[in-house]
């Protein structure tokens, strides 16, 4: 049964899905920006749920989609969330359904998550590609950190060590598809194009009707 759900989900999806990792100050937004301009109506974002309250101008469906913690929860114990997390009270997650709407219209979602969300991914049938961004060291990363000026000496150094930790996990065989080391970001940007080369083109390929 999974074999044939496995198949029929891939039938109704379109181009895999990218799931981009690392830890912050690697240039991960930097990348996907670049990517962004490049391939225009290419690549979407799926909408998070979360069950906070909506902020002036938030529109439901479109900035996240707004549940209650109850509605939340119950589709979480479905099995219907990639990942979801607790930020101050209140839920925030990713939806298959979510995923599959960018899918359906025939773009290349991308999920930006912590290792963490790595892992629940993994758990799921999602079958996306997995990249993670890293830095030459984590000297760079502190150098590149203390550049931004952003920083307080202690969220610096909770950064650097959740990076540390997080450079650790990356390490287990198999977890990724590619580690990219952005040393250099035009070379980083050329390796992270070819993975995703095939993607690309079925995204750009004759829209379904």
């Amino acid at each position: 049964m999974q074999g044939n759900r496995k198949a029929a989900l891939a039938a109704m999806q379109g181009p895999r899905p990218v799931v981009l990792s690392g830890p912050s100050g690697a240039g991960k937004s930097t990348l996907l920006k670049k990517l962004l301009k490049d391939y225009e109506n290419i690549f979407g974002f799926s909408v998070s749920h979360t069950t906070r309250q909506p902020r002036p101008g938030e529109v439901n469906g479109k900035d996240y989609h707004f549940v209650t913690r109850e509605d939340m929860l119950k589709d979480v114990n479905a099995g219907e969330f990639i990942e979801h997390a607790e930020f101050s009270g209140n839920m925030y997650g990713t939806s298959k359904a979510a995923v599959q709407a960018v899918q359906a219209q025939n773009q290349i979602c991308v999920l930006d998550v912590d290792m963490q969300g790595v892992k629940n991914i993994k758990k799921t049938d999602l079958n996306p590609i997995y990249i993670s961004i890293q830095p030459p060291s984590l000297d760079v990363l502190e150098k590149r950190l203390r550049e931004r000026q952003t920083e307080t000496e202690e969220s610096l150094q909770k950064r650097l060590k959740a990076a540390h930790v997080d450079l650790e996990l990356s390490k287990e065989p198999g977890l990724f598809n590619l580690i990219i080391i952005n040393d250099d970001l035009e070379v980083a940007y050329l390796k992270l194009k070819e993975i995703l080369a095939e993607e690309i083109k079925k995204a750009q390929g004759p829209k379904k009707s």
